[in-house]
């Protein structure tokens, strides 16, 4: 066989393997372009929102990324809020706040047991819950239970003169009393996200 027969050979086999890898290549992403399809269509989110009182019915895949465990406590907070006849803006301000006390889960610590923050009076901080209240609002029972949490936080949300004219973050700090009045502003958007989601109807009415 001589030298250009055999080169000839060679690039024909070669052009077959890369037919082979070409159409490998393209079932591939076939099936992984489906795949991902799927996929949206299995996580994208529900338009109408879900229904607050159907926990089961929340996206595994969360909302704005929170999920699971912090959608139920905000559904606890948006219900608290409800049940006090605050509209949209009074909630999102309330999820907004437990975002950023304690990113929507019911922890039994606070600063003190994370990082030895002390009131301004050298006393030892005893903040828990999901809002991190201190001993002052309530029982710790009180504190850690997410309804009365939310509800105590509404109450004092009422008593600040004029909140809706306030900036979001300012009108929770006065609730809050905590250092920075702006350490909730990060939180207006997913906390409306969050809250708009939760506001879809339910299946018995």
């Amino acid at each position: 066989m001589t030298a250009a027969r055999r080169r000839g050979r060679a690039r024909r086999r070669a052009r077959r393997r890369a037919l082979r890898v070409a159409a490998i290549t393209a079932a591939v992403t076939v099936v992984a372009s489906g795949l991902l399809a799927v996929l949206a269509l299995v996580t994208a989110p529900a338009p109408e929102g879900y229904c607050l009182d159907e926990p089961q019915t929340y996206p595994a895949f969360g909302v704005q990324g929170w999920r699971g465990e912090q959608l139920e406590n905000a559904a606890v907070i948006v219900r608290a809020g409800r049940d006090l006849g605050f509209a949209r803006d009074g909630q999102i301000l309330a999820v907004m706040a437990a975002m950023g006390e304690s990113s929507l889960r019911n922890i039994d610590y606070g600063d003190w047991e994370t990082s030895r923050v002390s009131n301004p009076d050298g006393s030892r901080t005893t903040s828990i819950g999901l809002f991190q209240q201190q001993e002052w609002w309530g029982s710790s029972a009180e504190r850690m239970d997410p309804a009365t949490a939310a509800t105590m936080f509404f109450r004092r949300l009422q008593r600040v003169p004029d909140w809706q004219s306030l900036e979001p973050s300012h009108a929770i700090n006065r609730v809050q009393i905590n250092a920075d009045r702006e350490h909730y502003a990060r939180f207006a958007d997913d906390a409306a996200a969050v809250v708009d989601a939760l506001s879809g109807s339910c299946s018995g009415g």
